[in-house]
């Protein structure tokens, strides 16, 4: 007979500390005041997940993974229960400058979902309900999914004015390279994509003006750029700390770097070539929901099906190369 403390348990992939594991005894986790109790019905790897089994955030311990749909079950808000949302990572403290200015995600005591606290790789989840999104009718879940990733690629173009009669460079060729191509994409902007994966760049033709392979400009092949032959944007993807030192190479003077990778590994810079060259170098992080949803619901970005998984066959799913691999856990 069963327990009914058993009724109370949920399958989940946690981290403890120094690697990840499954684990099918968790308690489904309590909804409070201000929070969403979330059925997870599908949640993707993204590279943060994977960076973490490298110690990119020391001291976590806990449910892995940030980029989810799920059904709404117990809410501060009734109007959302039932509902399927999305949902943002960091929930501030409310009250310091960060929180009281519009920076939420800046908080110094922010915790954000599987990063430093309970993630999406789980049957349930709570997250604070103001960082909630409905899905738009007619955005199937498996569309949906990439709403996360995308809103990031779109803090691009909310950080920085992207003139669209100049070039630009994105340096990497996987997932997030190939969400800020297509928005780029968007502007008419002349592009260039530059990877290390020829059957990745294949992708990326149908709307990037040039594809080239890294290896044109490693060490010992590396030639002397012209200013017509670098970028007034680039844009740095790679998720390799060896990036931002092909980023330098490839903008041009007074041009602008934008920095999306995050990596646990720790990288030098000249920063007096930033300095003499007029550099702008602007970090970005996570960006704005709504219009990530309104993109993927009028179709105007496209992405290879994701490679499903089951959340025991966690370790296959993580080494998969494919463009994203996830979990399908309450469809």
């Amino acid at each position: 007979m069963t327990k009914l403390e058993d009724l109370r348990k949920m399958k989940a992939i946690y981290y403890d500390g120094s690697k990840a594991c499954y684990r099918e005894d968790l308690p489904i986790p309590q909804c409070t005041e201000g929070h969403s109790l979330i059925r997870i019905m599908a949640a993707n790897i993204c590279n943060t997940d994977r960076e973490i089994m490298k110690g990119y955030t020391p001291g976590f311990c806990g449910v892995m993974g940030h980029e989810f749909v799920g059904e709404v079950t117990e809410s501060s808000d009734e109007s959302l229960v039932g509902k399927l949302v999305v949902g943002e990572l960091n929930e501030g403290c409310g009250d310091c400058v960060y929180c009281r200015t519009g920076r939420e995600k800046h908080c110094l005591s922010a915790k954000a979902i599987g990063i430093s606290k309970d993630g999406c790789f789980a049957e349930y989840m709570t997250q604070a309900t103001h960082l909630l999104h409905k899905i738009p009718k007619g955005l199937s879940v498996e569309q949906a999914i990439f709403t996360e990733p995308l809103a990031a690629a779109l803090q691009i173009s909310k950080q920085v004015h992207i003139d669209p009669s100049l070039n630009a460079a994105v340096i990497g060729d996987g997932r997030l390279a190939f969400m800020i191509a297509q928005v780029l994409a968007l502007n008419g902007i002349s592009m260039t994509v530059i990877g290390k994966h020829p059957e990745k760049l294949a992708l990326f033709q149908d709307f990037a003006d040039t594809v080239l392979y890294q290896d044109y400009f490693e060490a010992g092949k590396m030639r002397s750029l012209t200013g017509d032959e670098c970028f007034e944007y680039v844009i740095e993807a790679s998720g390799n700390p060896t990036g931002i030192h092909l980023a330098l190479c490839l903008v041009r003077r007074a041009g602008t770097i934008i920095l999306k990778s995050t990596y646990t590994e720790q990288t030098t810079l000249d920063l007096s070539q930033i300095a003499v060259n007029e550099i702008t170098v602007v970090g970005s992080r996570c960006g704005p929901f709504e219009p990530a949803l309104k993109l993927l619901k009028e179709g105007r970005v496209r992405f290879p099906d994701v490679e499903w998984h089951e959340l025991k066959d966690f370790e296959k799913a993580f080494a998969s190369p494919a463009f994203k691999a996830g979990f399908r856990i309450g469809i």
